[in-house]
């Protein structure tokens, strides 16, 4: 069955309503469509709210701060980072209330360790991606937290099945060796991609110790992370999929073939005075491109829906949720027809 989820970032600083509001929508949803509700975070809130404030918090021993350029680590825990732990406490709290008596999937978003890497400077010197110890170190200790993290989300909501979002969008930069370092005038040296599977790959075993039943990593635009999804174990890879083109949609069907679910991460709906939003065409980015790779229509009951990063506020981020339930209708169509 077609599901819908969406990449955990809400607009505001409500985080009971915004809980209450995804998992209100997402599980009620049509017959033919799997709603999967997902933990949200709201960033609107401040660096300690953000999806690299939130993992950063998650790492065990190894202690983060806000430099003048952003998160660095540091050498011992202090005043950001306790800022960063309540406000998660909160959240937790929030979906406690929110998510009261709901038996189901939960989707928790996590920033993979690549990309945490990469936006995470160390305590005296570059970015930490660009140190193998400090990016295997960092690996390992998110895996350990994001264990810690699933165990405490299960104490909140003991109905709840985890399913772990892994965003890397820095992935394929990190792996083609195009981040700029902190000068701006050299760039970094690529980690290479069995590397970088490794590291990717120590947080889906991690997620998956800790009892989570389906593991996804978000790939971000570039088809070229591929190859790293595909050998840290993931059960899943969520792409931007009308950022494809032939080339990436030849690789999905491979990597579909071979059994990895598909996550579309569908861009905004289109809309017009006369006809509205156009679900129709939100969906076409996805079904087109699939049958024109000659994979199967029924095989698009096993993609997930993501809904694209929400614009305005929350009302919003309501309707563009909306609107990819009613995408997936299409696609769900598309599949049995």
């Amino acid at each position: 069955m077609i599901g819908v989820s969406g990449t955990g970032a809400w607009p505001g600083d409500a985080v009971l309503e915004a809980q209450t509001t995804v998992l209100g929508d997402l599980a009620d949803v049509p017959s033919e469509v799997a709603g999967l509700p997902f933990a949200v975070h709201l960033p609107a809130r401040g660096p300690w709210a953000t999806l690299t404030g939130r993992t950063l918090g998650l790492l065990v021993d190894l202690p983060a701060e806000l430099g003048p350029h952003g998160w660095k680590l540091a050498d011992r825990p202090g005043g950001d980072l306790a800022r960063v732990h309540a406000t998660t406490r909160e959240d937790l709290d929030a979906l406690a209330v929110a998510g009261h008596g709901y038996d189901g999937p939960l989707v928790v978003p996590v920033l993979g360790p690549v990309t945490l890497a990469a936006t995470t400077y160390l305590a005296r010197g570059d970015r930490a991606v660009g140190d193998p110890g400090a990016l295997r170190d960092l690996a390992d200790s998110l895996a350990t937290g994001l264990g810690e993290h699933l165990a405490a989300l299960a104490r909140s909501v003991p109905g709840a099945r985890p399913v772990v979002l892994v965003h890397e969008p820095l992935l394929a930069q990190a792996v083609a060796g195009v981040l700029p370092s902190f000068s701006g005038y050299a760039r970094l040296r690529p980690v290479r991609g069995p590397l970088a599977g490794e590291r990717v790959g120590a947080v889906v075993a991690g997620a998956r110790a800790a009892g989570a039943g389906t593991v996804v990593v978000h790939g971000g635009a570039a088809w070229t992370t591929l190859p790293v999804v595909r050998a840290s174990g993931a059960d899943a890879v969520a792409l931007e999929v009308a950022a494809l083109g032939d080339q990436g949609w030849e690789r999905v069907a491979e990597a579909v073939e071979a059994g990895t679910r598909l996550w579309a991460h569908l861009p905004p709906q289109r809309s017009s005075q006369c006809a509205g939003p156009d679900a129709v065409g939100q969906a076409r980015t996805l079904t087109d491109p699939w049958r024109a790779v000659g994979l199967p229509a029924a095989g698009l009951d096993d993609v997930v829906l993501l809904a694209p990063e929400p614009a305005g506020g929350p009302d919003e981020a309501r309707g563009a949720l909306a609107g990819v339930v009613r995408a997936a209708r299409v696609v769900a169509e598309v599949a049995h027809g």
